[in-house]
């Protein structure tokens, strides 16, 4: 009797690991898979969201991209912008669960509170001085997690989770982060709440943010810049 519940138990254990493995990202079965904008060739499988390049036609080109060694234009009202390195221009990244990004700052330049909904990222400053933090979840209490960043200083954000970086120096500063997914995707807090198409019902707002109608309606007027 012991062995049938010690067999029961088992099938269990692995009924939900088989779940939870099943809940995530694939891995991928073969070297790699790159992107394919052309749905219509016979030779096509559907991966991750994208559809396969014939192994046989990839070269090198398909893991290459350059200019990032570029300084971005910052003269928008942010006073930064990022450029993204992702399966879109990078087709290569496809099933592979990574990409980067160069986020150049002006003095004062704000990569303001977002969160990437797929990946964690690890950020490298390369020039200059950045405020960073994030803000944990309701659970955890909101908690506020903040570092002043100096050149060659690491710091990461967890995945989902809302950050910032501000540049605090005098002079433009650069740095360059890491992400756990070939697209991580971007939500930029302001953008999304007081931006959407069509708009949130400003009576929802109001309620939300404990503010008058007028606040959130004049919140809405204003056009919400996009660094990425």
């Amino acid at each position: 009797m012991k062995g049938v519940y010690f067999l029961i138990s088992t099938l269990a254990i692995l009924a939900s690991a088989t779940f939870l493995v099943s809940a995530s990202d694939p891995s991928p079965l073969q070297d790699f898979c790159v992107a394919l904008n052309d749905t219509k060739s016979a030779e096509a499988v559907f991966v991750n969201g994208k559809f396969c390049k014939d192994p046989k036609l990839v070269n090198a080109n398909d893991f290459f991209f350059s200019g990032l060694q570029n300084p971005r234009n910052t003269q928008n009202p942010l006073g930064s912008n990022v450029t993204a390195v992702n399966v879109d221009n990078l087709l290569g990244l496809n099933t592979l669960g990574i990409s980067l990004a160069r986020i150049d700052f002006a003095p004062n330049g704000l990569n303001p509170p977002h969160t990437h909904p797929r990946a964690t990222e690890i950020l490298v400053v390369l020039e200059g001085t950045l405020y960073v933090g994030f803000v944990t979840s309701n659970g955890d209490g909101n908690r506020l997690f903040t570092k002043v960043l100096n050149k060659g200083d690491v710091f990461v954000f967890p995945i989902g989770l809302i950050h910032f970086q501000l540049n605090v120096g005098q002079v433009n500063a650069v740095a360059f982060a890491g992400l756990s997914s070939q697209n991580p995707g971007v939500i930029t807090i302001a953008k999304a709440v007081f931006g959407s198409q069509p708009p949130i019902n400003p009576d929802v707002l109001a309620k939300a943010f404990q503010v008058d109608d007028n606040v959130v309606a004049n919140l809405q007027k204003q056009f919400w810049y996009d660094n990425n």
